[in-house]
């Protein structure tokens, strides 16, 4: 079967490398050959991870470049396949006639084919391989519409900052070639003499940091929100940003293996969960707060790498691509339709289109962590391992999933809220049947995945992926996880609603809250210190870190600059005077090259006389 994997990873490069290459000659057919290949990668996953097939090449002398299914990559595979035929069919609607369509699809199918790369790559030459081109599309992608004022730039600071951590899978190529790591496998990792592997993990964590807007590099993300909306939702769910977790999940024996790796990657994971989700709660923008909330969910993946819940992990993998897919292709449809996207002017939205708000809803809720939904069930192994490790990283874990809930309410409670507008949906522009039945099967999905939290298939899970389940969560912790969910899903929405003085979905009935006092409650206890900490934190990404980024920037082009101007004129000045002295010398040696026999014979006297001349004196 392993024409199989070949076909699944060379049929989206081939189709997406001939769109680009035809260019606008090629706009008419882009969209359905994309929509073929996008269904055949869904049916083309759906058979390695049957058969797990495996395929190595030579590359350089002893090493072998290989891909290869196994449990974890099956699962990634699939949840790829499915999203990205999601975003396509999305994509149609958005990306329309006038519009650089081949150009547009051919990057997406390339982009795709990358991500399918990275997670199925069995050693660091094919990961990284893949890991540059991800990165290079992902430019070309968030660059898109470049003529707007702005846009090529905030593509550019987020290359530059992914660039920046991608360096670190160069050190550990580097660290795992010289600690005689067979063939640069990542399977042999652990087994490095402890310098080469904490050398090799740490360049991998930077590298997986930087990749999956992590702390200290979460500030890029935000930037990549110019792009398309299909996109941000193929970006942000199960490609480019949640390649990273994806990466320190795969590369867990080696965390667990070096004795800092894996206490440093959980509290980045757990802190970034925390501070970015008080980000989110604090955005007036759509697409920013789900950007904001991406980095918080992925960190959920960081923090299970870290303390070694890889079922867990894997699950939230899943879970959050799906649910952020939904949202983003909900927030796409509303765009092409409202032309809104700030919080502010999306207030009625969910009324005005009720099957996109419905099913924006549904992602919204299982986003909060609410039961029985994906998220809440995929994130409770993590908090028990997170538990098991230390009773303060769970405290800190249970408080992001408490933030999760309060951006999510916000979201949802501003879609939903009256806005007088409701009847003018009837006579406006309807949303595309091309962007509804992506919306339905993600929602579904969304809450199908709950089935997770039952133990008999999370123990199925755990053999699926070849790994120890462990001990699974407690009651109280299931409990505790839903209860806090719920608690601050409702008090949050239910403020926001009254704040904005519009009717918002009713989440709690309003004589208990009423005499529960539960409006000054959440504005003074948990509305205004959260919305304090968020602005702070929001001050802290976009100042402190952002303008560190932006002061490196300034201090390498001073010294390009620098360089250019002396360093570069030293050394064309030196090139120059080497070649006039090659010249002036070339010149002598052509003099004596005159044609006339009498003169060659004149010269040979010469020197045979010179030489006579040495030998004596010499003797």
């Amino acid at each position: 079967m392993a024409a199989t994997l070949w076909t699944l990873l060379a049929l989206p490069t081939v189709v997406g490398g001939g769109l680009l290459l035809a260019g606008r000659r090629a706009d008419a057919v882009a969209a359905p050959a994309a929509l073929a290949v996008a269904g055949a990668e869904v049916v083309l996953g759906g058979v390695v991870a049957g058969t797990r097939p495996a395929v190595t090449v030579p590359a350089l002398p002893g090493i072998r470049v290989g891909a290869a299914v196994d449990g974890l990559s099956a699962v990634a595979v699939l949840t790829v396949a499915v999203v990205l035929l999601a975003v396509v069919s999305a994509s149609v609607a958005e990306i329309g006639r006038g519009q650089a369509r081949a150009r547009f699809h051919g990057l997406l199918l390339v982009f795709a084919a990358a991500m399918l790369v990275t997670v199925t790559a069995t050693d660091l030459v094919a990961l990284l391989a893949a890991w540059e081109v991800m990165g290079a599309t992902s430019y070309a992608l968030i660059g898109f519409w470049w003529q707007a004022p702005g846009r090529a730039r905030s593509a550019g600071v987020a290359f530059v900052t992914t660039r920046a951590g991608d360096v670190g899978l160069y050190l550990a190529a580097g660290a795992a070639l010289a600690g005689g790591a067979a063939g640069l496998e990542l399977a042999g990792l652990a087994g490095l003499a402890p310098g080469w592997r904490d050398a090799a993990v740490a360049g991998i964590v930077v590298a997986a940091l930087g990749k999956s807007a992590q702390l200290p590099f979460s500030f890029w993300l935000s930037h990549a929100m110019v792009g398309p909306t299909p996109v941000s939702a193929l970006l942000h769910s199960a490609t480019m940003v949640a390649a990273g977790g994806y990466l320190l999940v795969r590369v867990q024996p080696a965390l667990a293996a070096t004795l800092w790796a894996g206490p440093v990657v959980a509290w980045v994971g757990v802190l970034t969960a925390l501070a970015l989700g008080a980000v989110a709660y604090a955005q007036r923008d759509i697409k920013q707060l789900l950007a904001a909330s991406t980095c918080s969910q992925v960190g959920f993946v960081v923090l299970a790498a870290g303390v070694g819940a890889v079922v867990g992990g894997t699950a939230q993998f899943v879970a959050h691509a799906a649910v952020k897919t939904l949202l983003f292709l909900a927030v796409g449809a509303w765009l092409v339709t409202l032309g809104a996207q700030g919080v502010e002017r999306l207030r009625g939205a969910a009324r005005r289109y009720r099957f996109v708000g419905v099913t924006f809803a549904v992602g919204g809720v299982a986003l909060a962590g609410v039961p029985p939904l994906a998220i809440w069930a995929a994130k409770d192994p993590i908090l028990a391992a997170g538990l098991a490790r230390s009773a303060v990283l769970y405290v800190v874990a249970l408080a992001a999933v408490a933030v999760s809930a309060a951006y999510a309410a916000k979201a949802v409670a501003v879609v939903w809220a009256r806005s007088g507008e409701e009847a003018e949906a009837e006579d406006g522009p309807r949303v595309a049947l091309w962007q509804r039945v992506p919306l339905a099967g993600l929602a579904a999905v969304s809450i199908a995945l709950g089935v997770v939290a039952f133990p008999v298939v999370a123990a199925w899970g755990a053999r699926l992926l070849g790994v120890a389940y462990g001990a699974a969560p407690a009651l109280w912790e299931i409990v505790v996880s839903g209860v806090v969910s719920v608690a601050v899903l409702a008090v949050a929405g239910w403020v926001h609603a009254r704040a904005e003085r519009a009717r918002a979905v009713v989440l709690l009935p309003a004589g208990l809250v009423e005499w529960l006092h539960l409006e000054r409650l959440a504005e003074a206890g948990v509305v205004r210190p959260v919305l304090a900490l968020a602005r702070g934190l929001a001050v802290v990404d976009d100042r402190v870190i952002d303008g560190g980024v932006r002061g490196c920037s300034a201090v390498v082009a001073g010294l390009a600059r620098l360089a250019d101007g002396r360093g570069e004129l030293g050394l064309d000045r030196s090139i120059r005077a080497v070649a006039g002295a090659v010249r002036w010398l070339a010149r002598l040696a052509l003099r004596p090259q005159t044609g006339l026999v009498h003169q060659y014979y004149a010269q040979a006297v010469a020197v045979l006389l010179a030489l006579v001349a040495v030998w004596v004196l010499l003797r």
